[in-house]
């Protein structure tokens, strides 16, 4: 399947030559897709080795504009419509590309995949995961960790359908088991959202729920799809890339931590939007430029968001 992917070159603290070196990585070990590197010309083809340049499966789309990271997300999009993420959500609504990559600003990404594709059919919002390693080596899916910090009941329903869809067919889990995440285990426990949540799981005929989980439970291959709202994700997300940053600096030769390392995973693709779109972590190197093509080009290929729309119907 012939697939063009887009990519941010001027999204991110060390760009564009982060990007590039990714770029670099991953044109060296696949083949038969279509880069299109969207940026600043100039700002490229200075670090851009000419190889690259002459090579027929990479574009260059040339923007004038840069969103920063600290920009308003609505207001940076609609003031900078020649910026490298506006252009690259232009690209992808009208069809030029198939997915879309940014370690951009976050919120500016979120506000684009929101507003210039649409949210799969039934989706009330679309959420974002992350990837958690598990001591038996295993590894689960956390969601939501950071879109949606208020959720509705409904909401975890939906996000519990979309990351068990995600975990069989990227993670390869046949069937995976979904808990979600409370104070403790047995039912009635937890706030309102969990203590509203729970029927709903147990009910849904589309996933294979568990009941609830608990903290200590998240890294100990309990359950393969953890649900919880934004708030609570995005607490244990950055506890998590944490873990691996006191590793590197206890100087820890450990494998078990080494798999914190967010790099290893490229991005988190937004789950409900009817296209791929990747965001990576705003100081992303080239490994993980070169790991967001590769899950956006997986994700294309196994059809993960038509697949997703099935599930939901």
């Amino acid at each position: 399947m012939a697939m063009n992917i887009g990519i941010d070159m001027m999204g991110g603290d060390f760009a564009p030559l982060e990007a590039v070196k990714g770029v670099l990585e991953y044109v060296n070990s696949s083949s038969g897709t279509h880069l299109l590197l969207i940026g600043d010309k100039d700002a490229i083809e200075k670090v851009i080795p000419s190889t690259l340049l002459s090579d027929s499966r990479i574009s260059l789309i040339h923007t004038k504009d840069v969103i920063g990271m600290h920009e308003h997300p609505t207001k940076a999009l609609k003031e900078k419509p020649e910026s490298s993420i506006a252009t690259g959500f232009k690209l992808l609504a009208t069809g030029k590309i198939d997915s879309f990559i940014s370690a951009g600003n976050t919120g500016a990404m979120l506000v684009g995949a929101l507003f210039s594709i649409k949210a799969l059919e039934g989706v009330i919002r679309p959420s974002i995961s992350t990837i958690i390693p598990q001591q038996n080596g295993k590894t689960g899916l956390l969601l939501d960790v950071g879109l949606n910090a208020d959720c509705k009941p409904e909401q975890l329903n939906q996000f519990a359908i979309m990351g068990s869809v995600y975990a069989q067919l990227m993670l390869d889990i046949e069937k995976p088991r979904v808990g979600l995440i409370n104070v403790g285990e047995e039912e009635g426990k937890g706030n309102l959202l969990a203590q509203a949540t729970y029927p709903l799981l147990k009910d849904n005929k589309h996933i294979h729920f568990i009941g609830n989980i608990e903290g200590r439970d998240l890294f100990m291959n309990k359950a393969d799809v953890m649900v919880c709202e934004g708030f609570t994700g995005n607490i244990i997300l950055k506890l998590a890339e944490s873990l691996f940053d006191i590793a590197t600096h206890e100087q820890l030769n450990n494998e078990y931590f080494d798999r914190f390392n967010f790099e290893t995973y490229g991005g988190t693709p937004v789950l409900g939007v009817s296209k791929p779109v990747i965001v990576g972590h705003g100081i992303s190197k080239a490994k993980a430029f070169a790991n967001m093509i590769r899950v956006s080009q997986s994700m294309l290929e196994k059809d993960v968001l038509g697949k997703m729309k099935e599930a939901l119907q």
